[in-house]
C-alpha cells in the first residue's frame, strides 16, 4: 500500500462543480470586459454605503450572506433537473410526434405539449441560473426578456395541465360526443391559443419589473429569480400586489385543474373504471395526476404565504426570504417538470415502449400459469 487514500465521490463532486463555477466566473469576466454587458449602475461602484437602504445594501451584497456549500446545491438542482428532462422528453416527443396514430389522439398532442413547455421553460431557467453564477451583467429589457419567457413557458405547462383534465373529462362524461366536441383540429387551436393567453399571464409581473427598475435595488443589473421575488416581496407595495395577483392567478388554474380531476372522480365511482383488472391502471393514473398537480401547487402556496406574512410584518430578515425564494425557484418549482416525463412517460405503454427501445432496456417476461 502507498498510503494514499481514494477520493470519495464527494470530493470528486465538489471538484466537479468548483470547475464548472470556475468556467462559468471565466465567461463572466470575459463577456463583462468584452463591453457586450452594460455598466453597473452609479449605486454599485459608490464606495460609500453609509446613504443606502438595508434593501439596496443586501442586493449588493447578498451573495456574502449564503454559505458556499449549501448554494452548491441549490444551484445544481436546476442543472440535474435539466438532464433529467433532457434525457426522457426529447424521446417521448419524437415517438408522439412521429407516429401518425399519436398525433391524431388528444391526449398525447396534450401531453407533449405539456412536457415541450417544462423542457424550454428548464432549459432558460438553467441559462439564467449559469449567467447569474457567472456574474453577467444584464440590462433591464435583456433581463425583463428573460423572465417574461420563463413566465410564458411556465403559464402555458398550468394552461395545458388545465386542457387535459378538459380532455379527460369530455371523453369519461360524454364518450359518445367526444370526437365531435374535442376532434384534432380544436386541439390544435387550443394549443396555440394556449401559448397566447399563456402570454398575458406573466405580462403584468414582468411590467411592475420594468416600471420600478429605475428606483431602488431593481436599478442594479441583478436577473436572478429568486432575487428579484425577494426583493419584491419585501421592497414595495405595487410589486407585491402584482406578484400576489400573478401567483393567485396561477392558483385559481390549479384549482380548477383538482376541481376537474374530483369530479370525474366522483363520476367514475360507481361505474366499473375503480373495479376489475382496471383498477390498478386508473387508480396508478389518478395518482400521477394528483402528485404532478401537488407538486405544481406547493410553491405557489408557499409564495403566497410569504407575501401574506411580510405584508403583516415588514421586520422579517431579508436573508429568510432569500432562502425561501431559492427553494421556491431551484427546488419546488424545477421538481415536478422533471418527474413528469418519467411519470407519464412510463405510465402509457406506447411511450413506455419507446423509452425501453432507446435505453435498450428489456421487459420482464409475463409468466402463465398452467392450471
Amino acid at each position: 500500500m502507498d498510503g494514499k487514500t481514494k477520493p470519495s465521490a464527494k470530493e470528486y463532486f465538489y471538484s466537479l462543480d468548483d470547475l464548472s463555477l470556475s468556467l462559468l466566473c471565466t465567461f463572466g469576466s470575459w463577456y463583462n470586459s468584452s463591453g457586450r454587458g452594460k455598466r453597473p449602475s452609479p449605486l454599485s461602484e459608490n464606495t460609500n454605503t453609509t446613504s443606502h437602504t438595508p434593501v439596496e445594501l443586501f442586493a449588493l451584497e447578498w451573495q456574502v450572506f449564503l454559505p458556499p456549500q449549501q448554494m452548491r446545491g441549490i444551484y445544481v438542482c436546476p442543472l440535474l433537473g435539466f438532464l433529467a428532462v433532457s434525457l426522457v422528453t426529447p424521446v417521448i416527443l419524437t415517438r408522439i410526434l412521429t407516429s401518425t396514430e399519436l398525433r391524431r389522439q388528444t391526449r398525447y398532442l396534450l401531453l407533449a405539449n405539456a412536457l415541450l413547455s417544462d423542457l424550454l421553460f428548464l432549459s432558460v431557467y438553467m441559462l439564467s441560473t449559469c449567467l447569474n453564477a457567472a456574474g453577467v451583467i444584464m440590462s433591464e429589457w435583456a433581463c425583463a426578456t428573460l423572465l417574461f419567457l420563463m413566465g410564458v413557458l411556465y403559464s402555458g405547462g398550468i394552461l395545458t395541465a388545465k386542457a387535459m383534465v378538459l380532455d379527460t373529462l369530455l371523453a369519461v362524461l360524454v364518450p359518445l360526443r367526444y370526437l365531435s366536441l374535442w376532434p384534432v383540429y380544436r386541439t390544435r387551436f387550443a394549443i396555440g391559443a394556449i401559448w397566447i393567453v399563456g402570454m398575458f399571464i406573466p405580462a403584468a409581473s414582468v411590467g411592475s419589473f420594468l416600471w420600478y427598475h429605475s428606483s431602488g435595488p431593481c436599478a442594479l443589473q441583478i436577473c436572478s429569480l429568486p432575487l428579484l421575488l425577494a426583493l419584491a416581496v419585501s421592497h414595495s407595495k405595487p410589486l407585491q400586489v402584482s406578484m400576489l395577483l400573478t401567483v393567485t392567478a396561477v392558483l385559481l388554474i390549479l384549482l380548477l385543474v383538482f376541481s376537474g380531476y374530483l369530479v370525474l372522480c366522483c363520476r367514475t365511482r360507481n361505474s366499473g373504471v375503480w373495479r376489475g383488472e382496471r383498477s390498478s391502471r386508473a387508480r396508478g393514473t389518478f395518482l400521477i395526476h394528483y402528485l404532478n398537480l401537488f407538486l405544481s401547487v406547493c410553491p405557489m402556496l408557499v409564495l403566497v404565504i410569504e407575501l401574506l406574512l411580510y405584508s403583516n410584518n415588514s421586520l422579517l430578515d431579508l436573508r429568510v426570504t432569500l432562502w425561501v425564494s431559492l427553494i421556491v425557484c431551484n427546488v419546488l418549482l424545477v421538481l415536478p417538470k422533471a418527474l413528469a416525463p418519467y411519470l407519464y412517460g412510463l405510465r402509457y405503454r406506447d411511450l413506455c415502449g419507446a423509452l425501453q427501445k432507446t435505453f435498450r432496456i428489456r421487459r420482464p417476461p409475463t409468466v402463465a400459469t398452467v392450471m
